[in-house]
């Protein structure tokens, strides 16, 4: 009986293991994984001050759609 259980959860845990490395391939081939935004948000800013303007700007927009 403890073989039995053993097998099918090695089984169980070899088919999940399948898709989800199937699911992580496909993803890295339909570009799920590519961030242009975060990429092009360092272009965007030149100093720290820019920086610090743009999250007051970014927290004061949160507070206002509350």
């Amino acid at each position: 009986m403890n073989t039995t259980m053993v097998a099918v959860m090695l089984a169980t845990s070899i088919v999940i293991g399948l898709i989800g490395l199937i699911a992580f391939l496909w993803g890295l081939k339909s570009g799920q994984f590519d961030d242009e935004k975060k990429m092009m948000q360092g272009v965007l800013f030149d100093s720290e001050e820019d920086l610090r303007l743009a999250a007051k700007e970014t927290k004061n927009n949160t507070k206002d759609n509350q």
